[in-house]
């Protein structure tokens, strides 16, 4: 059994809406990670929350944010670091992406420079991207240029297995992986699939992310508490089995060629 799976660290909590949910959560768990994705606000009461945390417990929390690419022009990739670290009213950020790359004409050299700067200085202390282009990936991947890798892998989307994994080799970059359910594709019924089948739920999407063994990280978007806690219990459950794996690959595929188009 892939042993990331008996750790809250397989998990990542992208969205947290009610007040009270960081606190509960600490009742179940010793460790979560929070993604900001720079593109909307986090609620006051998260931000606060955090900030209260980090100031006794900062080791205890996994901070991955960073910065967007644009399709026209470059992102102030300084000027967004120091705000998270304000924001924050912390010294140093776990993980800084760049995120939203979708080829790599729009990852320069000169984004890359400027993020090994900041994990030189201290303010970071792993850089990665968020990117589309899986070859692109692969090949930063074999080369060692960067800590963590961002990528779409789901049971519908599984080109990762022979575009990225097989080039993790020697670095071993960490690997986050985003969108288990396919934008909840996976876990409704896609047409031409039989009335009285088996379909998938949330729990089973997140566990054929987590079941392979070259994915560190599986972001989780909970929309409530029960959702949340109910995300974080399918870790308990372990790695899929045999029957349950080819399950998932069955209805991946099934809705993979309902949606071809999208990458």
């Amino acid at each position: 059994m892939n042993c990331k799976l008996d750790t809250v660290r397989s998990t990542q909590l992208f969205q947290l809406l009610d007040p009270p949910i960081v606190q509960r959560v600490e009742t179940v768990v010793h460790n979560f990670h929070i993604l900001h994705s720079c593109k909307r606000n986090l609620p006051h009461h998260l931000v606060e929350g955090l900030r209260d945390a980090f100031k006794s417990h900062r080791e205890k929390y996994v901070l991955a944010t960073g910065a967007y690419n644009l399709l026209i022009g470059y992102p102030n990739l300084r000027r967004t670091l120091e705000k998270r670290l304000r924001q924050f009213r912390t010294d140093y950020i776990d993980v800084f992406l760049f995120l939203g790359v979708t080829d790599r004409k729009q990852f320069p050299r000169k984004a890359l420079d400027e993020m090994v700067r900041f994990r030189d200085e201290g303010k970071v202390r792993s850089i990665g991207m968020s990117c589309h282009d899986r070859k692109f990936v692969g090949q930063m991947a074999s080369e060692g240029a960067l800590d963590v890798m961002m990528m779409r892998y789901n049971a519908a989307h599984r080109g990762a297995e022979k575009d990225i994994f097989p080039y993790l080799g020697i670095h071993q970059p960490g690997v986050m992986s985003y969108t288990a359910t396919r934008w909840t594709a996976l876990i409704r019924r896609t047409k031409g699939w039989p009335k009285d089948g088996r379909i998938p739920d949330a729990g089973m999407c997140y566990r054929f992310v987590l079941s392979n063994p070259n994915v560190h990280v599986c972001l989780t978007a909970p929309l409530n508490e029960r959702q949340l806690i109910e995300n974080l219990a399918v870790l308990k459950q372990g790695a899929l089995d045999e029957e349950e794996m080819n399950f998932m690959k069955q209805y991946g595929d099934a809705v993979y060629n309902r949606h071809q188009w999208f990458m």
